[in-house]
C-alpha cells in the first residue's frame, strides 16, 4: 500500500509530466507488467515527452502484457531503460497513435522494428520497403508487414528524425512497394493472365507526387498491352483481372483491417470507363475527350509498379498534352469551377474544420501551385515536378512567385499537412477534419511541439497559417504580373513580359497587351500612389478575373484611378477599408451601367466603403431623405435649368448607389455572401429606384414652378405614378409612367390654369431630357385618357367626367397601379378617391369585361412581341414573363378587390400574397408565379446593368450573356443552365396563367 504522502508526490509528478488522468496512470505504473522498470526516473520523463502520456503508458502496458511468456519481454524492458533512441521511438509512436498501439498489442514482436537504425535506414527507399514486405504472400500477411513498415515511418516522424516532406515521400515509397507486392500476389494467383499481358500501374495524386498521407486513397491508372503474339482483347481482359485483384488485395478488409483503398476513378471516363486501356486508347481519349481537370491530375502521374517501361511510355506520351492544357478554351474557368465545386460540396457544419478542402486549406496551396505550373510549365521545364513543395520552390526560383511568399506558403503547407498527419495517425483513419474535443486537440498540439497551452496554441497557429494560405492563394497568381511592369527591389527576379501576357490570357483577359499597359500605368514608378496600387492590384486582378469581363474591370479601374489617384482619401479608402476594394472591383467588372455612372462623378467611390453594418454607404436612402436633399439643392440654384441639373446629379449618384448595392449583394464578397432572398433584392431595387424617381420629379416640379410662376402656381398640380412607377417596381432603365392632374385655384380662369399646367409639364419633360452627363429621365403619359390623342393634363373634374362616361376596362386595369408621387398631396388624394370605384368595381367585373381583358391580353401577345424574339426568353411579353403574372394578379384585383382590402395595392408581389391569404390562390401556385416574376425582373435589371441600356430579353453577345449569368448567381460555363432554368420556371408560371387568367 502506497503512503499518502508518496501518493500525493507521484500524483503531482504525473500532472507535471502532462498526464491528464494521474490516478489511472499511477495504477498502471504500479502494475506487475512495469514492476521491473517503474522505479527508473527516465521512464516518466520519456512518457512526459510524448504527445499523449496517458495513451503512451497504456500502450506500453498492453505491449508488455502481450510479451507474457516470451523471451523478448526482458529484452524489451532492458532496452527501454538502456536505449534512449528506442525508448523515444516506441513511446513516441504509442503516444501519438492508438491504432499502432493496437497493432503492437496484436503483434508484440514488431517492436523490434524500432530497435536499431543504421544510417542507411534513416530514409529507406522503395527497395528497403520491398525487402520488408518480401515474405508477404497473402492479403493478411501483407497487411501485417505494411503496418510493421509504417511503425518505423511513424517513429521517425514523431521523433523529428524526418520532416514533413521526407515523411510524405517515405509513405509514398511504402505505397509503391505495397502495390508491387500486391501485384506479385495477384500474378502468382493467375500465372496464365500474367503471361498474356504487360501491365503498368501509374500512381496519381499524392502517391504520384511523392507526398502521401498516412491514410489516403492511392490513386492509380492502369495501362495494359499484349505481349508479343497475344491477342490484344484477351490480353486487356487478363490485365483487367490482375488489376482488379490488386485493388482487392489492398482495399479489402481482413482480420488485420485493410491497407488503403486503391482508387482508379481518375482514369478516362472515370468509374464508367474500362479499368485497363492500352496506351493508344489512353492517348486517343486525352486528345479528343479529356476535360481540363484530367490534365491537371496528370501533373502527378508516375509509374510505380508492373511494367515500368510501359509506365514511362505512358507518362512521356501524355506529357505534351499536359503542358499545353493551359491553351485550351475556358482553361482558367474550368479550373476555378472545379475548385468552387469542391468547396460547395463541403457540408456546412464541417467547412470551418475542413483542413484539406476548406478555404485556406491544403487544396488552396495545391490548386494555386498547379495552376501556375500549367501556365508557365509549357516553356519552363524546371516547373514540372509532381511534388507540391518542390514545384513551389521552382516557381520561386523562376520568379513566378515572390521568394518571401514562397517561404510563407511553404511553412503554412508544412504545418497544415503535419496537422493532417497527426490527425490521421491517431486512428489510422482517412479524415481531414480537425477534431472538436479538447483531448484530441491537446494531443495534436503536443505532437507538434506546442506544450505551454496546446489547445489554444494549436488553434492560433492553425488559423494563422490558414489566413496566410488564403491571402497568398489570392496573391500568387497576380503579383508577378505587376513585377513584370513595376520597379523591383534589387535582386528580385521579374516575370518576363511574355510570361505576364501568358498569365493574363490564362486568366481570361481578352486583350493582354492592353491589360499590361494598364498595369504599367497603374503600378510603375516610385510614387506613393504607385506603391499603394502595387499592393492593391494583386487582389483586384483576381476579382476582375472572377468576373465575365476582366478587361473592362481593369480598364475602368484605371479610369477611376486616373481621375482620383491624387485625391488623398481615395487610395486610403481602398487600402484601409476591407469592403471598399472588393466592392469597387465587383462594380467595375459587372457591366457598363454602374461604371458609366461612376465615371461621371468618380468621387461616388466613397459610397463603397465599410460604413455601418458592413454595407457601407450602399444602403438605399429613404424617399424623405432624397426629397429633402433634392429640394435643398433646387432651393440653392439660380434658375430652373441649374436646379434640375442639381436634381439630376443627385439622381445619378443615387442610381450608382442602388446599382452598386445590387451588384455587391448579387455577387457577394468575402465578408458578405450573396443575398439569398432574390425577391427581397428585387423589392429593394424597385422601391429605391421608384423613390428616387419620385423625389426627382418633386424637385423638378418645384424648380419649374419657382422659375416660371414664383412660389405659387395658378392651379393645384399633382403627379400620379402609373405602371411600374406606381407599383414601386421601376428598373434601372424604366421610363416614368405618369398622369398629370390639376385643379384651378379659387378665382383663376380655367384656361389660364390649363396653360400653366401644360407649361409645367412641358418644361419638366424638357429639363429632364436635356443631353448632359447625367442620365435622362423620360416621362411617359401615354396611359392618360384617350392615350396619345388626349390632353397631357386634365382637371380633376375632367377626369371624373371622362371616367364616368367613356372609361374602358383597360383603363380601370391601368388605374390599379395609380399612386400619388409628387405635387399637391390633397389633390392627389382626391384623385385616388375618384378612381377607386373604377379599379375596385362593386360586385367585381362582369363576364363581358373579363372576356375583354383576356382578348386584349391575347392580342398583345400576338402583336407586340418583337419579330424574331424567342417567346420563351422574352421577360416582358414572353410565356410566364412579367405581363403574364401581372395581368393574372390584376384580374384578381379587379374581380375581388371590392371585398378583399389586401388586394388594394399597387405592387404585384403584395397582390399575390394577398390573393393567397384570401384563398384565391393556392400557396404553391402563388410561389410559382412569384418566382417567375422575380426572375424576369432580375433578368431585366441584369441586362441594363451589363449593357447599359434596357432590354427585355437575354443578350446575344456571349460575354454579356455570361455577365448576366454571374449577376444571377451562375458561375462560368453555366449559361446554358441559366437559360434552361429560366425556361423551366416561366413554363410552370405560364401553365398557371393559362388556368387562372384564361380559364383553360
Amino acid at each position: 500500500m502506497t503512503a499518502p504522502g508518496r501518493r500525493s508526490s507521484t500524483f503531482t509528478r504525473l500532472l507535471r509530466h502532462g498526464f491528464t488522468d494521474p490516478s489511472g496512470a499511477e495504477r498502471l505504473l504500479e502494475s506487475v507488467e512495469l514492476a521491473p522498470i517503474k522505479a527508473d526516473p527516465v521512464l516518466l520523463d520519456a512518457l512526459g515527452a510524448t504527445a499523449d502520456p496517458d495513451l503512451a503508458l497504456l500502450g506500453l502496458v498492453r505491449l508488455v502484457e502481450a510479451q507474457d511468456g516470451r523471451p523478448e519481454r526482458h529484452e524489451l524492458l532492458d532496452t527501454l531503460i538502456a536505449a534512449k533512441p528506442l525508448r523515444d521511438r516506441l513511446l513516441g509512436v504509442l503516444g501519438a497513435s492508438a491504432a499502432l498501439g493496437d497493432h503492437l498489442a496484436r503483434h508484440p514482436h514488431d517492436w523490434q522494428a524500432l530497435v536499431t537504425y543504421e544510417p542507411q535506414d534513416l530514409h529507406p527507399g522503395v527497395e528497403e520497403f520491398e525487402r520488408g514486405l518480401a515474405e508477404a504472400d497473402d492479403p493478411v500477411t501483407l497487411r501485417v508487414a505494411y503496418r510493421r513498415c509504417l511503425l518505423s515511418i511513424a517513429a521517425r516522424d514523431v521523433c523529428g528524425t524526418t520532416d514533413l516532406a521526407q515523411t510524405a515521400a517515405e509513405l509514398a515509397d511504402l505505397a509503391t512497394a505495397t502495390l508491387r507486392a500486391a501485384l506479385a500476389i495477384a500474378r502468382a494467383a493467375a500465372p496464365d493472365d500474367a503471361a498474356l499481358c504487360r501491365l503498368a500501374v501509374v500512381a496519381m495524386g499524392k502517391c504520384g507526387g511523392h507526398e502521401l498521407n498516412y491514410v489516403s486513397d492511392v490513386d492509380v491508372i492502369f495501362v495494359g498491352e499484349a505481349v508479343e503474339g497475344a491477342d490484344e482483347g484477351k490480353a486487356i481482359q487478363a490485365a483487367t483481372r490482375l488489376a482488379s485483384h490488386l485493388m482487392r488485395i489492398c482495399s479489402e478488409t481482413t482480420v488485420e483491417g485493410s491497407i488503403w483503398p486503391v482508387d482508379a476513378n481518375l482514369r478516362p471516363e472515370g468509374r464508367n470507363g474500362p479499368l485497363v486501356r492500352t496506351l493508344s486508347s489512353h492517348l486517343a481519349y486525352y486528345q479528343r475527350w479529356a476535360k481540363t481537370w484530367e490534365f491537371q491530375a496528370l501533373l502527378k502521374a508516375r509509374p510505380v509498379a508492373g511494367d515500368l517501361v510501359l509506365g514511362e511510355s505512358y507518362v512521356a506520351t501524355l506529357a505534351p498534352l499536359v503542358w499545353h492544357a493551359a491553351e485550351r478554351a475556358n482553361f482558367v474557368p474550368d479550373v476555378q469551377k472545379m475548385r468552387r465545386r469542391v468547396v460547395e460540396n463541403i457540408p456546412v457544419a464541417e467547412v470551418d474544420r475542413e483542413l484539406k478542402l476548406g478555404p485556406g486549406g491544403l487544396r488552396d496551396v495545391e490548386f494555386a501551385v498547379q495552376l501556375l505550373q500549367l501556365v508557365h510549365g509549357r516553356a519552363d521545364t524546371s516547373l514540372r515536378s509532381g511534388t507540391t513543395l518542390d514545384a513551389l520552390k521552382a516557381l520561386a526560383a523562376g520568379g513566378y512567385v515572390g521568394r518571401a511568399d514562397a517561404v510563407q506558403l511553404d511553412e503554412a503547407y508544412r504545418f497544415l499537412r503535419s496537422m493532417e498527419h497527426r490527425i490521421q495517425l491517431y486512428r489510422l483513419r482517412r479524415t481531414h477534419l480537425v477534431p472538436e474535443e479538447d483531448a484530441d486537440l491537446r494531443r495534436i498540439g503536443r505532437s507538434l511541439g506546442l506544450r505551454a497551452d496546446p489547445v489554444v496554441e494549436l488553434n492560433r497557429e492553425w488559423k494563422r497559417h490558414a489566413a496566410v494560405v488564403r491571402r497568398l492563394h489570392e496573391k500568387l497568381f497576380y503579383r508577378p504580373l505587376l513585377d513584370a511592369v513595376a520597379q523591383l527591389a534589387p535582386g528580385e527576379t521579374r516575370l518576363s513580359a511574355d510570361a505576364a501576357r501568358e498569365r493574363l490570357v490564362a486568366l481570361g483577359y481578352a486583350d493582354p497587351a492592353a491589360a499590361l499597359r494598364h498595369l504599367e500605368a497603374l503600378a510603375s514608378g516610385v510614387s506613393r500612389k504607385a506603391a499603394i496600387q502595387r499592393t492593391l492590384l494583386p487582389v483586384l486582378l483576381g476579382w476582375f478575373a472572377d468576373s465575365a469581363d476582366p478587361d473592362a474591370g481593369l480598364l475602368n479601374f484605371r479610369k477611376v484611378s486616373d481621375a482620383l489617384g491624387k485625391t488623398p482619401w481615395y487610395l486610403r479608402l481602398l487600402r484601409d477599408e476591407g469592403a471598399a476594394a472588393e466592392n469597387l472591383a465587383r462594380v467595375l467588372s459587372a457591366g457598363r451601367l454602374a461604371p458609366d455612372l461612376l465615371m461621371r462623378a468618380p468621387e461616388a467611390v466613397a459610397l463603397l466603403g465599410d460604413g455601418d453594418g458592413g454595407r457601407g454607404g450602399l444602403e438605399p436612402r429613404t424617399r424623405a431623405h432624397l426629397e429633402q436633399e433634392i429640394l435643398a439643392a433646387v432651393g440653392r440654384a439660380a434658375g430652373g435649368e441649374q436646379a434640375v441639373t442639381a436634381a439630376r446629379g443627385v439622381r445619378r449618384r443615387e442610381l450608382f448607389r442602388i446599382s452598386a448595392a445590387d451588384i455587391v449583394a448579387s455577387y457577394g464578397t468575402e465578408e458578405n455572401p450573396a443575398v439569398a432572398d432574390q425577391g427581397a433584392l428585387v423589392d429593394l431595387v424597385g422601391g429605391a429606384v421608384s423613390d428616387l424617381t419620385a423625389a426627382t420629379l418633386a424637385g423638378t416640379l418645384r424648380a419649374v414652378v419657382r422659375d416660371g410662376w414664383g412660389e405659387t402656381l395658378p392651379t393645384r398640380f399633382a403627379v400620379i405614378g402609373m405602371g411600374r412607377f406606381g407599383g414601386h417596381e421601376l428598373g434601372y432603365g424604366s421610363d416614368a409612367d405618369v398622369l398629370f392632374v390639376h385643379e384651378p385655384r379659387d378665382g383663376v380662369d380655367e384656361q389660364e390654369a390649363s396653360r400653366a399646367a401644360n407649361g409645367v409639364v412641358s418644361e419638366m419633360r424638357r429639363l429632364l431630357q436635356i443631353p448632359s452627363a447625367d442620365p435622362a429621365l423620360m416621362i411617359d403619359a401615354d396611359l392618360r385618357p384617350e392615350g396619345k390623342s388626349g390632353p397631357l393634363v386634365r382637371t380633376l373634374n375632367s377626369y371624373e367626367a371622362y371616367y364616368r362616361r367613356w372609361s374602358l376596362v383597360w383603363e380601370s386595369q391601368a388605374l390599379l397601379r395609380a399612386e400619388v408621387v409628387a405635387g399637391d398631396a390633397d389633390l392627389g388624394r382626391r384623385f385616388i378617391e375618384l378612381i377607386d370605384p373604377l379599379r375596385y368595381p362593386a360586385e367585381g367585373l362582369g363576364d363581358d369585361a373579363v372576356r375583354e381583358i383576356r382578348r386584349l391580353k391575347a392580342r398583345m401577345e400576338s402583336e407586340r412581341l418583337p419579330r424574331g424574339a424567342d417567346p420563351t426568353l422574352h421577360t416582358k411579353l414572353g410565356r410566364g414573363g412579367l405581363s403574364d403574372v401581372e395581368w393574372t394578379v390584376q384580374l384578381l384585383q379587379l374581380r375581388h378587390g371590392w371585398v378583399e382590402p389586401g388586394l388594394r395595392t399597387t405592387r404585384t408581389r403584395e397582390g399575390l400574397a394577398a390573393a393567397c391569404a384570401a384563398g384565391l390562390l393556392a400557396g404553391e401556385d402563388a410561389g410559382i408565379l412569384d418566382e417567375a416574376w422575380v426572375l424576369a425582373t432580375r433578368v431585366r435589371n441584369a441586362v441594363m446593368l451589363v449593357r447599359g441600356r434596357a432590354g427585355d430579353t437575354f443578350p446575344s453577345d456571349g460575354r454579356e450573356l455570361a455577365a448576366v449569368g454571374r449577376y444571377l448567381g451562375y458561375g462560368p460555363g453555366h449559361v446554358g443552365d441559366m437559360l434552361d432554368d429560366y425556361r423551366r420556371i416561366t413554363r410552370r408560371a405560364r401553365a398557371l396563367v393559362d388556368e387562372l387568367f384564361y380559364g383553360a
